[in-house]
């Protein structure tokens, strides 16, 4: 699993890439966590589209960085989900609590 992050003051995005699990999530968590924290954004986006697995550790990934741009008074997007993915992030939630948008076919 790997993260390129672009950013500015105004949106940070988090361009996700490979399989996000338990093993990885740790990490990926900081990096994206590090960059909000630098830039403040108003609007972090969290990047699927190439995921290609994703286990509990991706919900938590989202939750997690949804609590942080959520007390800085920012929102969060996520953004070309799998089917699979987007179906078991509504089943957590998470479409209360971020913009969830499925991949474009």
């Amino acid at each position: 699993m790997a993260v390129n992050i672009e950013g500015s003051n105004e949106i940070l995005i988090a361009y996700l890439t490979g399989e996000l699990d338990h093993h990885c999530a740790g990490e990926i968590r900081k990096r994206i966590d590090s960059a909000v924290n630098e830039y403040k954004p108003s609007l972090l986006v969290l990047d699927f589209s190439d995921v290609s697995f994703m286990d509990s550790s991706g919900i938590g990934l989202v939750m997690g960085r949804y609590k942080l741009i959520h007390s800085l008074g920012g929102t969060l997007h996520v953004v070309n989900v799998s089917e699979q993915a987007h179906k078991v992030m509504c089943l957590a939630g998470l479409e209360n609590l971020a913009t969830i948008s499925k991949s474009e076919v």
